[in-house]
């Protein structure tokens, strides 16, 4: 990031949002794994190092959801510098929301902000989309706060992490699930 291009200080008209291509996916990966895994992502409040271990992507899982149809992954640029990403995919009349990444060192700074706008911009604007739905794990109460002062509800409905099943990452605790919420568009 150059002198002066701090994303703190920037607004969502500061910031570039471009579709990720196949290309974009051995810079998306340690992106993505530095916002949720490891010692890395303690520098950022989005981490999941104290719940989870192992992977949060790999470069075959993120083929297959450049590759879906209906799928968007959209990078947050300033200055050419990629600063996060997210997926936003067209399931019926909501979107759903997924793999919201921000450099842990920008987290707090507007990027997550703005991204989370425009990919709400792209569901509404684009798809025509009612609302839209995520999982968060459920005791990730901040996690959960954050996206309630952006609007988000709490639905009171939950589906079962998925134990045993390495590509979701090697839970430290047992009782983990992910709450879905949902913003009405």
């Amino acid at each position: 990031m150059s002198e002066g291009s701090n994303p703190a200080t920037k607004s969502i008209a500061d910031f570039a949002f471009r579709t990720a291509a196949a290309s974009d996916i051995a810079a998306l990966v340690p992106l993505v794994e530095s916002a949720y895994r490891g010692e890395v992502s303690r520098k950022g409040w989005t981490t999941e190092a104290d719940l989870l271990d192992g992977q949060r992507i790999d470069p075959q899982g993120l083929a297959e959801t450049l590759a879906k149809p209906g799928s968007r992954v959209v990078l947050a640029e300033s200055d050419g510098v990629l600063l996060g990403c997210a997926n936003v995919e067209r399931q019926g009349d909501y979107a759903y929301f997924g793999m919201f990444s921000v450099r842990p060192h920008l987290q707090g700074a507007g990027v997550g902000n703005a991204l989370l706008a425009e990919c709400e911009r792209v569901a509404r604007e684009e798809w025509r989309c009612a609302s839209m739905r995520m999982t968060v794990i459920s005791v990730r109460d901040e996690l959960v706060a954050w996206y309630e002062r952006r609007g988000y509800r709490r639905t009171g409905e939950y589906k079962p992490f998925p134990y045993g099943d390495a590509r979701f990452g090697i839970p430290k605790r047992d009782d983990l699930r992910f709450e879905w919420l949902v913003k009405s568009l």
